[in-house]
């Protein structure tokens, strides 16, 4: 196999975690898919670190030389399409190496892929799916309505401002309180009839549940510091909807 230098096949691991970091992989998954491409080139002594918010890659190369590279995030999404590509292409690589280049191309592609559906198209759906919480939480048919528009536009909500501020736990503050307030509004004008039923629906759109299911997986797996770090960006998100929820609910004291 031909040698490539140490320092471009770091390049395209760190590259590849951070495609998946920025689109919610698990943290052992995007461990064990760099430490996958790093061992396809030959390298030795391979330690990864991961967590929500950083990843550090250590390698050994022929010469014995340890190279090491540090990547610190800020943003993330979710992009589960992303994630699972990035894993395919680590298969590729281990079964026949290719040149960091062409590696470095594939990586942008996946990278600059766009979403299969716009902001609108996502709201829309969201809101459906709100609509079906209320039959599940003992609600009747006339909670589904006002449970699908607060949840639609308490998501759309979400993402404007949180595009705006780029304080996640504001925006969930704004769009959990404007939930309840629509959800307070519907019932008063006869439109809804569980003012509790119609609010616990609707902010089933902002519920950090892959984020705790993800922080279960990664303690599980040993991954304490991750576990711990997404567990706790999960109980931020629950008491910013507490708040805002709270604060309507004053409002019928």
């Amino acid at each position: 196999m031909q040698n490539y230098p140490v320092a471009d096949i770091l390049d395209i691991c760190v590259e590849a975690g951070r495609v998946m970091l920025e689109n919610g992989a698990e943290t052992y998954r995007v461990e064990d898919t760099l430490y996958r491409i790093a061992k396809s080139y030959n390298l030795i002594y391979i330690n990864v670190f991961v967590v929500p918010t950083a990843l550090i890659l250590t390698v050994q190369g022929e010469d014995g030389q340890d190279h090491t590279e540090l990547l610190r995030m800020a943003d993330r999404q979710t992009n589960l399409e992303k994630v699972s590509m990035v894993n395919d292409l680590s298969r590729q690589l281990s079964r026949k190496t290719l040149p960091p280049s062409k590696v470095r191309a594939k990586l942008k592609i996946i990278k600059d892929t766009p979403r299969n559906f716009n902001r609108w198209q996502r709201n829309l759906a969201i809101a459906f799916a709100c609509g079906g919480f209320p039959l599940l939480f003992g609600g009747t048919y006339g909670d589904m309505l006002p449970s699908m528009i607060a949840g639609g536009l308490g998501h759309l909500l979400y993402e404007i401002v949180n595009d705006w501020t780029n304080v996640s736990f504001f925006a969930e503050m704004v769009a959990a309180f404007f939930i309840g307030l629509l959800a307070l509004l519907f019932t008063t004008f006869g439109l809804g009839v569980d003012l509790n039923v119609i609010i616990i629906g609707a902010v089933m759109s902002l519920v950090p549940g892959m984020a705790i299911t993800n922080s279960f997986r990664d303690l599980m797996a040993g991954h304490l510091l991750s576990g711990v770090a997404v567990l706790a960006k999960a109980m931020l998100t629950a008491g910013a909807i507490g708040i805002g929820i709270a604060t309507v609910l004053t409002f019928i004291q």
